[in-house]
């Protein structure tokens, strides 16, 4: 099962991380500015965040396989349909519908995996999951260079080609996954007492009403410190996937007039590589390091984060070998935590309720996110300078650390 989650999330970004590497050409045919794009941006993760807060409850009352699957499918139909936008308006539109689609991805398939490990497991397999959703940033950003370079297609085929993977690992996870060990004739890993089974608000907690989970889960106070943590993590994680590619590809402010032989646009995969072995070892390190601990785990990469964000702005685009090394440590260190913040959820408020919690966090990440995206676009503007995204991510990482702290779970 947790194979099979991660196969069909290996493709999920594709259908949403690829935006980045179509600005340029977005930018060249309908002339608007990097604001404005940012704003784009924000409309798919706005719409994304909302979603989160639907379908983490969705997948508690009707299993994240379905929904799951389901995402898969409607979000490569949704990137089709935007690649065929005529106008700032309707790429807007089309990309904020997406962004609903591509949210019944993450939390039904975490719903999944908290009905089949138990709590000690937790930071593990999350790590690992979390893991896979870094390498689909490898190849989200790997088939845009494909499409865009090797391929010499225009910015339209970025949302029609690699999307297509989205959809057989959809169709595949349908078919292989099931919703809980019993359906399979095995026994429950859950034998301890989870928050929800003592709590006298819940009542029979196989017969939950919505309104209960979430009056469960908001009334949760570590978890929406948590929430607030993460987004300011999601912002940081948002700022680095859509911009570095702007920077490395971009308009004369970044590297790309450098002399090296690794070409601008692989050198911005060392990002999310960084970021898919952050987060397996995150996870581990929770777990087996810290205790279970997570949010000591959160505090330390993220400080570590803020202090490789700022060493990444003061290198200068000629040191091409140390700025490769210092983005990898940068998505090592901003994306990691993740697997910690997604194994708090089930920690805090039990197994049964993990997809409603873990909607609300994601809804409070791409929130976050969204304000990040329109407000890094300005400053570029302004400044004509790439490399301040990096400033912005530092102090949102300092942010997310400092709230981190008191979560003491």
């Amino acid at each position: 099962m947790l194979f099979a989650a991660m196969f069909c999330y290996l493709f999920f970004y594709t259908g949403r991380q690829t935006f980045g590497f179509a600005i340029p050409g977005i930018q060249a045919e309908f002339g608007v500015s990097k604001e404005a794009l940012g704003w784009v941006s924000a409309a798919l993760l706005w719409c994304y965040a909302i979603g989160q807060a639907i379908n983490g409850n969705m997948a508690d009352k009707f299993g994240g396989r379905r929904v799951m699957s389901a995402g898969a499918i409607l979000s490569c139909l949704a990137n089709w349909a935007v690649s065929f936008s005529t106008s700032i308006f309707s790429l807007g539109t089309l990309w904020g519908v997406n962004g609903l689609f591509q949210s019944m991805g993450w939390a039904p398939g975490s719903r999944l995996l908290s009905n089949w490990f138990g709590r000690h497991e937790r930071g593990m397999v999350f790590g690992w999951y979390v893991f896979a959703a870094g390498m689909a940033s490898v190849l989200s950003f790997v088939t845009s260079i494909i499409v865009v370079h090797s391929l010499s297609l225009d910015w339209r085929w970025i949302f029609r080609l690699p999307v297509i993977l989205m959809l057989v690992g959809g169709v595949i996870f349908y078919l292989v996954a099931r919703e809980t060990p019993e359906e399979m004739g095995f026994q429950s890993p859950h034998d301890d007492i989870s928050p929800e089974d003592a709590d006298p608000v819940a009542g029979a907690v196989g017969d939950e009403t919505s309104r209960v989970r979430y009056r469960a889960v908001l009334s949760n106070w570590r978890l929406i410190l948590a929430s607030l943590a993460i987004g300011f993590q999601n912002s940081a994680r948002y700022g680095l996937l859509v911009w570095v590619p702007v920077h490395f590809l971009g308009d004369g402010s970044g590297p790309e007039s450098s002399t090296s032989i690794i070409a601008p646009e692989w050198i911005s995969i060392a990002l999310p590589l960084g970021m898919a072995i952050g987060a397996a070892t995150n996870g581990w390190v929770s777990d087996n390091i810290f205790g279970s601990k997570r949010y000591v785990a959160i505090v330390l990469y993220m400080v570590l984060a803020a202090m490789t964000s700022l060493i990444m702005f003061t290198i200068p685009a000629s040191d091409i070998y140390l700025g490769i090394a210092t983005l990898f440590l940068c998505g090592f260190f901003v994306y990691g935590p993740q697997s910690s913040f997604w194994a708090l959820c089930p920690d805090l408020v039990g197994h049964r309720r993990a997809g409603t919690a873990i909607g609300v966090m994601n809804f409070f990440a791409y929130l976050f996110a969204g304000l990040g995206e329109p407000l890094i676009g300005r400053f570029m503007d302004a400044h004509d300078n790439t490399s301040l995204v990096f400033l912005i991510v530092a102090g949102a990482s300092a942010a997310s650390a400092s709230l981190a702290l008191f979560i003491r779970r």
